[in-house]
């Protein structure tokens, strides 16, 4: 049976029937996969956890809260200082002296401040003061540790470093540090970043030497390319997971460490949780003074978890093995 067609009944020339293509090298290989994005993966991995929308919330309240709420509302702690019968009140009794206001609904403090200010102008300065020591941390580490860890002669020498810096006791240097020097927020920035960064560079560094020794990075060698441009191409972004996974924990934990700074007397002038923490102790046994103690550590044991949580599901969707 033949099936050839007769093309002369359609009346058209070659030239009309048939187009020559011509063959590009370049165009075959592309590639005809969408274009994929890797932040875009990222955040799709995270928001699609109902969990993760709850958690961002509540973290949006709380950062609200901390810095958009002092500025609207003024607050003098010792407005009502020579007010003995304002001192020491419960919400109820606060609320029926005072009037309705949120500012009364966890009572007023030993100088008859309103608590619930009190708390969250607190909660700014204690978690500037983490959220800054965290991003020195972090950056200082990170670039440090990848130059660290691809390096080995520079790995000789931080290593003795780190070595010696260990054997000094982390709190006794930041005791030291804020003794000698004013007692400041910059100053106690500089005494828990002055050796604090060398943890995050030691764990960075860690993680280098596990891919350093790849193929695309020997082949990088050979081709003569700069230690900071394979540290910085193609390292650090295969650690990215593990670098938010490490924020994660920096945040949490400076915010930590000011309150025990403050408790012991060596944290800031100013009104923090953690010395709102140091001058309510004695309340926390006294019936119907416990709002005074327990407030501040509800909203920095929250902000902690938070802040913890928010960081190490991001540190999951970092990882490009959850975005097939």
């Amino acid at each position: 049976m033949d099936n050839r067609i007769d093309l002369s009944k359609f009346g058209l020339s070659d030239e009309e029937l048939f187009t020559v293509i011509e063959h590009d090298e370049t165009e075959s290989e592309k590639i005809t996969a969408p274009r994929y994005s890797y932040w875009r993966s990222v955040f799709r991995v995270f928001f699609r956890k109902k969990i993760n929308w709850i958690v961002l919330g509540v973290l949006l309240v709380l950062l609200l809260l901390t810095y958009l709420y002092p500025q609207v509302v003024s607050f003098d702690r010792f407005a009502n200082i020579s007010d003995g019968s304002a001192k020491h009140l419960t919400p109820s009794a606060a609320i029926e002296k005072f009037g309705f206001s949120s500012s009364w609904i966890l009572g007023t403090g030993a100088s008859g401040e309103p608590t619930f200010d009190a708390v969250w102008h607190g909660a700014r300065i204690s978690l500037t003061l983490a959220i800054v020591c965290s991003l020195i941390n972090m950056v200082v580490g990170v670039m440090v540790g990848a130059v660290w860890g691809y390096s080995k002669k520079l790995d000789l020498i931080m290593t003795e470093v780190r070595n010696i810096i260990n054997n000094v006791p982390y709190e006794l240097l930041i005791a030291v540090l804020v003794l000698v020097l004013s007692r400041g927020f910059w100053t106690l920035v500089f005494a828990l970043t002055v050796t604090g960064w060398l943890g995050v560079a030691a764990f960075i560094r860690t993680q280098v030497i596990i891919i350093r020794d790849r193929e695309y990075n020997l082949a990088s060698r050979c081709l003569g390319t700069p230690i900071r441009r394979i540290a910085t191409k193609n390292i650090l972004p295969f650690l990215t997971s593990v670098i938010v996974t490490y924020a994660a924990l920096e945040i949490p934990a400076y915010i930590g460490f000011e309150v025990f700074l403050s408790y012991i007397g060596l944290g800031l002038q100013e009104l923090t949780l953690g010395r709102m923490i140091s001058e309510s102790q004695g309340a926390m046994v006294v019936p119907g003074w416990g709002f005074e103690f327990w407030s501040p550590v509800a909203v920095s044991a929250i902000l902690s978890i938070i802040l913890f949580v928010v960081g190490q599901n991001m540190g999951d969707a970092s990882d490009p093995r959850t975005h097939m």
